[in-house]
């Protein structure tokens, strides 16, 4: 009897440490609240594509362009007067002041366009007085009236001289007034229009320029802009005042910004896009012309606001 007792308890004892088991791995794999939550909000901001990885989420627009210099901050030098070079006196990528001279040319007509001047300008001054001379003659009846015409005539047409060589001079950046101080100059001094880099030289000593032919550029960089490619899709986001924010390749880890100012008004008929201009908030002294850049809209309200 006893022994009947004793197997009687242990099966009880096993069948309850079963219940127990099975209740604990019950609620192990039931997740808790936090997770349900976590898991929900995670699938409501971003639903992936298992075919194609894309999410919901939507990329924004970026535009690719170049820094730039504005237009009349870029001065090609162009020469009136053709001739060789004799002295260089500043490499590419060096900074000029405006005035300082970059390189001087030889050339013989430079010379003879002074003289031409200083002759004139000594005739002038002698047939002046004779006209003045006849014409005092004519009022007293002392001369023909004909005389004093020809006098007329001649001072006129040398004065019209002096003033087309001085004209010439000056678009060579020679003042024709303080020749007659200064005497001839034998080269021809090409000077910097304005402060700025010298760029775009193709100089050596000897080499002949014709007139006409550009010697360098000189780019001031106080200024720089932004010129960006957009498309036709892209068009309704872009307005005057909208604000970009844009990295430049080699400038690592840095963003700046810029602000749209123009927007050109012809498509590309081959890849239908259109060029936009904005111009930089703050220039980096690393900035170059040509550097490449990515741009995106960060403000397309700034136009409604003010």
């Amino acid at each position: 009897m006893k022994k009947h007792v004793t197997i009687l308890m242990l099966l009880a004892l096993v069948a309850a440490s079963c219940t127990s088991s099975s209740q604990k791995d019950t609620t192990s794999n039931q997740p808790s609240e936090a997770e349900v939550t976590t898991t929900a909000e995670r699938d409501t901001l971003s639903k992936v594509d298992g075919t194609s990885g894309a999410t919901n989420v939507a990329n924004p627009t970026t535009f690719n362009g170049i820094i730039m210099t504005p237009p009349q901050n870029h001065v090609s030098l162009t020469l009136s007067m053709g001739g060789a070079v004799r002295d260089i006196h500043a490499l590419p990528g060096k900074y000029v002041s405006k005035g300082q001279v970059i390189l001087t040319l030889a050339n013989p007509e430079f010379i003879e366009l002074q003289q031409s001047y200083l002759d004139a300008e000594a005739q002038v001054e002698y047939l002046e007085k004779e006209y003045n001379r006849q014409k005092s003659l004519a009022q007293n009846e002392s001369a023909s009236q004909k005389r004093m015409q020809q006098s007329k005539a001649e001072y006129m047409s040398m004065k019209s001289k002096k003033e087309s060589a001085a004209a010439k001079l000056s678009l060579l950046g020679v003042n024709a007034s303080k020749l007659s101080k200064t005497g001839i100059q034998p080269l021809l001094k090409i000077k910097s229009p304005q402060n700025g880099y010298v760029t775009n030289m193709d100089a050596n000593a000897g080499k002949y320029f014709a007139a006409g032919e550009r010697v360098c550029d000189v780019i001031n960089k106080s200024r720089p802009m932004l010129q960006l490619t957009a498309y036709e899709k892209d068009l309704e986001k872009l307005h005057p005042g909208c604000r970009f924010a844009f990295r430049v390749n080699g400038i690592a880890d840095t963003t700046f910004t810029a602000r749209l100012v123009s927007i050109d008004q012809m498509v590309d008929n081959t890849n239908r896009s259109i060029k936009v201009y904005a111009q930089i908030d703050k220039s980096d002294p690393a900035f170059r012309p040509g550097m490449y850049v990515t741009a995106r809209i960060i403000d397309t309200q700034a136009e409604s606001k003010k």
